[in-house]
């Protein structure tokens, strides 16, 4: 009878669609995706079988929703910012089918799988991390302005089109959060638990910033350029809205190269990435490269805001004081990109590959070691370059049947090299440890 109650005609006729149904084997327990317009007509719908036995209903939910809700039971964040923002579910389900590893969909972060990053030399706009402080603003490109001034001659109003007649550059620059490599730190610290993927390259297109601060004219009593996103929200623990800013020194800003990018990899950016207009800061943690560019202002003071003084410095116990730094440049670093994390290869020749980046110089070597074996010289793909990744590569053999280490450190022409343990600190930045996988040999 049960199953004749199922039937399409009759299932149509109760005003319900079922999606898919399932006995779980060994019981006799049968499951039900119903779709309806409320819950009493499901309820009503399943009367027969709660004559036979108990019925149990729970609202569905896609899988994006438990994500960026926090939980099946949580109801989703409300958005509530100073511009219209992307609805997070929509942010987080686009990140999802992008094959991004979600860590937070309220803010949106999620970093780029290791698999992803094995290719060409950038990376796609899709799969490119993302790491967010609040929502996504959407902004409209047809009354949105940049704003130039402070201590400057000339206050500016800058539109897209203004800013695609101004002389343009394009560079390959690789992005890195600042936290990228946290999960790895022991004790564990606050803050977003990134593994390796935290990182990416782009072909960025955009004007200079330099070009941009000479038609603005500088101010002998200048001292930093503050940039202010659209981005804002309260901070954790405060009631006021809060912009997310940063700023740099004139010096820093013009020795940097900064860029004023409207493009990358050829298209114009994606919103969750900056659009319109961001900052690239070329051999800096990301954080200062500023998404979704509103205001630029030239200030005589040191910038003391939340995201400036507030957090991303480095900070130890030394002789029982506590010392602080600036997160700036981008630590050397080389990832393992094959073999992967627990992968099972074929005794013989192996082929070792990754790449390596850092903020201060160009790579001069990567070393790789297995096992307990010497370090190797990898061979470096391609030409070097200033402000994006460098492939490398090592041939070996591997004879010894088991379990081993695979490790790769990167040292760059300034002289940095990677630490064989963690440099723990407490807010869990710049840990570029040696990278260490395990691959198993049959």
């Amino acid at each position: 009878m049960l199953l004749n109650y199922l039937s399409r005609p009759n299932v149509r006729r109760h005003g319900v669609h079922i999606h898919g149904e399932a006995v779980a084997q060994g019981e006799h327990t049968l499951y039900m995706i119903i779709e309806s317009s409320d819950e009493d007509r499901v309820r009503a719908f399943m009367r027969p079988f709660a004559e036979a036995g108990a019925v149990d209903v729970y609202p569905a939910s896609t899988c994006v929703r438990v994500v960026a809700s926090g939980g099946c039971a949580a109801s989703m964040p409300i958005v509530d910012e100073p511009v219209p923002a992307l609805d997070p579910e929509d942010a987080c389900q686009h990140a999802i089918d992008a094959g991004l590893v979600v860590h937070r969909a309220h803010p949106l972060n999620c970093e780029t799988s290791v698999p992803a990053l094995i290719g060409g030399l950038v990376m796609p706009n899709s799969h490119f991390y993302v790491r967010n402080h609040f929502q996504i603003p959407r902004l409209d490109p047809s009354t949105w302005r940049l704003g130039v001034g402070g201590l400057v001659d000339r206050p500016l109003s800058l539109s897209l089109r203004d800013l695609s007649h101004m002389r343009s550059e394009t560079r390959v620059v690789t992005l890195e959060c600042a936290g990228n490599g946290r999960s790895l730190l022991q004790p564990p610290v606050d803050g977003e638990k990134w593994h390796l993927g935290a990182v990416s390259t782009a072909e960025w297109t955009g004007v200079p910033l330099a070009e941009v601060l000479d038609r603005a004219g500088i101010k002998s009593e200048a001292r930093e350029v503050l940039f202010r996103g659209a981005d804002a929200g309260k901070l954790p623990g405060g009631t006021e809205t809060a912009s997310f800013e940063r700023s740099l020194t004139l010096d820093d800003a013009r020795e940097a190269g900064a860029l004023l990018a409207y493009a990358m990899n050829g298209e114009s950016l994606p919103i969750q990435h900056g659009y319109p207009l961001r900052v690239i800061v070329p051999g800096w943690y990301a954080v200062t490269s500023v998404k979704w560019l509103t205001e630029i202002e030239v200030i005589g003071y040191p910038f003391n805001g939340h995201f400036q003084t507030g957090a991303y410095f480095y900070e130890w116990q030394c002789s029982g004081r506590v010392v602080r730094e600036p997160v700036t440049l981008q630590r050397v670093r080389a990832l393992i990109t094959e073999p992967g994390a627990g992968e099972t290869v074929d005794g013989g020749d192996l082929a070792i590959r990754g790449v390596a980046w850092s903020g201060a110089a160009q790579i001069a070597r990567v070393e790789v070691r297995v096992g307990g074996g010497a370090w190797q010289e990898a061979r470096l793909v391609g030409e070097r370059k200033r402000h994006s990744w460098q492939w490398w590569e090592l041939i070996t053999r591997i004879e010894q049947v088991g379990t081993t280490t695979v490790r790769a450190r990167a040292t760059d022409l300034a002289g940095r090299t990677q630490p064989d343990s963690p440099e723990w600190n407490r807010l869990g930045y710049g840990n570029n440890v040696v990278q260490e996988v395990q691959v198993h040999v049959r």
